[in-house]
């Protein structure tokens, strides 16, 4: 394991030499919104910065819009959509913000086609450096645990990136610690994964994101812009991660759509926990058997097979303190 200083946040080390980096969504959604604080702390410090997401978004791409096949670019400009569309609300506010404004958009295929849209951009960027963020904690899970949480876009995202191995840094980042528990996530198994990847020498720590801070602020506002963008649909997750950053504790919503939900908010939501791709998959105990799926639906239908023929879970426990 190398040696840093505790000066030295692990995350920000890790990618030093890494000049051309791609920050990617894991779980579709506005999971890329997780990762914008790091886009523009990692562009403050000299390096250059893409964007990319997973998409809920199939079909109304224009022709000239296709970079490569299942990977599309979008910008403030493009049109043709329906009111959700993360990755355009997102780029409409990078160009407010002054930011780069191009966010790219993966469709939510197999690994194999995955695969290549994701080599595609690489080629394209010259990237030498891949960090998937996911908003909550389900990316963190191996297959045993008690629960999953909704595994399938971000397993997708995490086996497809695993087999990257042309790239030499490859990193995921987990923020909203606590929001998969709405999912039937059992946090103190992310906590023993999170020990389990540590022993591995994989675990890079945790920090949080300072809301006085020009990235916080950002961020922040960036959230702000979303949900009033998408007042039908706004992202429970990164509601939550908003009002933790701003001292906010305990059952609040902010949503309608968490109107029968008992929440807990809390200052943990907004740290960032930071393992390697590698000592992830190292771990994961179904990822193998997703390398060759074409086809989402063989996803759900590996993950489903698995969790059935899967003869011990962990027990679920309780914070004892």
């Amino acid at each position: 394991m190398t040696t840093t200083s505790l000066r030295d946040l692990p995350l920000f080390a890790a990618l030093a030499d890494s000049q051309r980096i791609l920050v990617a969504g894991a779980g579709g959604g506005f999971d890329i919104l997780g990762g914008l604080p790091l886009a523009l702390a990692l562009r403050e410090r000299g390096a250059e910065v893409f964007l990319a997401n997973l998409t809920f978004v199939s079909s109304g791409f224009s022709l000239d819009a296709w970079l490569a096949p299942d990977v599309a670019t979008v910008t403030p400009t493009t049109g043709g959509f329906a009111e959700y569309f993360p990755e355009r609300t997102l780029a409409r506010w990078l160009k407010i913000a002054g930011e780069p404004s191009t966010v790219y958009a993966f469709q939510r295929t197999g690994v194999r086609p995955l695969t290549e849209a994701y080599r595609a951009l690489i080629a394209h960027h010259g990237i030498d450096a891949i960090v998937l963020v996911d908003g909550g904690t389900d990316i963190l899970m191996r297959g045993d645990e008690a629960g999953l949480g909704t595994p399938e876009e971000d397993m997708l995202s995490l086996a497809t990136v695993a087999g990257l191995a042309e790239v030499p840094v490859r990193l995921v980042v987990s923020i909203g610690f606590g929001i998969d528990a709405y999912h039937g996530v059992n946090h103190v198994q992310v906590l023993e994964n999170l020990a389990d990847l540590d022993a591995d020498g994989a675990y890079l720590g945790a920090f949080s994101i300072p809301r006085a801070s020009r990235e916080g602020s950002l961020y922040l506002d960036a959230v702000a812009y979303a949900q009033e963008n998408t007042p039908l649909r706004p992202s429970i997750v990164h509601g939550q991660i908003a009002s933790a950053m701003l001292g906010v504790s305990g059952n609040v919503h902010f949503t309608e759509r968490t109107h029968n939900s008992v929440l807990f908010v809390n200052p943990l939501m907004a740290m960032y926990f930071t393992a390697t791709v590698e000592g992830l998959a190292a771990r994961h105990l179904y990822l193998p058997e997703l390398a060759d799926t074409l086809t989402f639906g063989q996803i759900t239908t590996i993950i489903g097979a698995f969790r059935d023929g899967l003869a011990d879970r962990r027990i679920p426990r309780h914070f004892p303190h």
